[in-house]
């Protein structure tokens, strides 16, 4: 079986004049090296493809593929982790991980919010500021914390995320607005622990495989500073008995509420009365085997890269009804 490989080089990137932190979401090479490695040691054939531009060049010159394997998190808009999914769908080319719709509203926090909220997990009150005229509209218990409504890897999240006045909010809102030219997404803060849940399958055959704890230097946000430095700034810590459970049983109802399949992962963090409530979802969770915490999370559970990539690829087949 012969499998595409497309990707967001943060190289190619970088040569093009984008900074550091626009190109944050962006994978190494040895990411990709690492994929194809694990899915030929399986059986598979693969072909380097890149990032959405590469891939419609690919197209238009009528090359094809049985599969492929996408981790492209694009560049621009709100829909942009959904514009490879999208052109495959067109082709009629099976793709492992979530599609379009799934990619595009687990992005936009305030809307997988609603969809978790409506089914019953438990998230944090909150509200979106999408113009500077809404900051006034707030009356959040604060503290509160603050981020842009559609970006990953701890973009735009920094010191000043968790804010204790009004003041603090306006100057924070008014920033995100300005520098990532989409709403702000504000939620009564989560003092608790924080955890990440790495999920495999989809709807009720979905199994949560395990999780870990992480604590930032001086409880300071999970920024993206802090992702790119973790062995610095973070602990990451296998999840304790006494949350477990209920760590686990959040991440699958998150997960089958909002239709993700193949493999990802949750982010949940307790309140002021230790209730575990949903943060974000990552259905295009990092796969670099080292770095990325939804492999140093499986490590913590015995299950190294090699057989997570077997269960990301077994559930990958079995959905779309394929055999190697």
């Amino acid at each position: 079986m012969k499998v595409g490989l497309t990707y967001d080089l943060r190289s190619w990137y970088l040569d093009r004049g984008y900074s550091m932190e626009d190109t944050a979401e962006f994978d190494k090479q040895e990411t990709v090296d690492a994929i194809a490695g694990a899915l030929h040691k399986m059986g598979f054939e693969t072909e380097p493809v890149g990032n959405c531009f590469q891939l419609i060049e690919a197209l238009a010159s009528g090359k094809k593929w049985d599969l492929v394997f996408n981790i492209v998190e694009g560049l621009y808009g709100d829909g942009r982790e959904s514009v490879v999914p999208a052109i495959l769908d067109q082709y009629k080319i099976p793709y492992v991980f979530s599609g379009p719709v799934i990619l595009g509203v687990s992005l936009n926090k305030y809307l997988s919010r609603l969809i978790v909220s409506a089914a019953g997990v438990p998230v944090s009150p909150g509200m979106l500021i999408p113009t500077k005229e809404d900051i006034k509209k707030c009356n959040l218990e604060y503290p509160l914390f603050i981020k842009p409504v559609s970006e990953g890897t701890g973009k735009g999240i920094n010191e000043k995320s968790i804010v204790n006045s009004f003041a603090e909010m306006k100057e924070m809102a008014e920033w995100i607005l300005s520098r990532f030219d989409q709403p702000a997404l504000l939620e009564e803060y989560l003092p608790g622990r924080e955890f990440t849940v790495g999920v495999i399958g989809q709807g009720n055959g979905s199994v949560a495989i395990g999780g870990m704890e992480i604590e930032c230097k001086d409880n300071l946000p999970y920024s993206v500073e802090y992702k790119e430095n973790y062995q610095e700034y973070c602990k990451y810590f296998p999840m304790a008995k006494d949350v477990t459970e209920e760590c686990k049983k959040v991440a699958l109802d998150v997960w089958i509420a909002l239709g993700a399949v193949d493999a990802g992962r949750v982010d949940l963090k307790s309140d002021r009365n230790g209730r575990i409530c949903f943060m974000e979802i990552n259905p295009l969770a990092g796969l670099h085997p080292i770095h990325s915490d939804l492999p140093i999370l499986s490590r913590m559970t015995g299950i190294e890269y090699q057989p997570l990539m077997e269960m990301i690829m077994k559930a990958t087949l079995e959905r779309h009804h394929l055999t190697l």
